[in-house]
């Protein structure tokens, strides 16, 4: 149950990140060093996704040897 929810907010960070690359997309040519924040804020939200759905895969394959 508890891993249903884990996955829920996994996508959850991708959401975020696709938002901050509209909103650098929209800010661009109007404010180009608040674009290059929320480009910042993507990367770093996506590396985030990766890192725990990486962690999630293993604690999910230690729980089922487990089993």
């Amino acid at each position: 149950m508890m891993n249903r929810i884990w996955k829920f907010f996994q996508y959850g960070y991708l959401m975020v990140a696709f938002i901050c690359l509209i909103e650098t997309y929209m800010q661009w040519n109007l404010n180009r060093d608040r674009a290059y924040l929320f480009l910042g804020f993507a990367i770093f939200i996506i590396l985030v996704f990766f890192f725990k759905r990486h962690f999630r895969k293993k604690v999910e394959k230690r729980n089922n040897q487990n089993k």
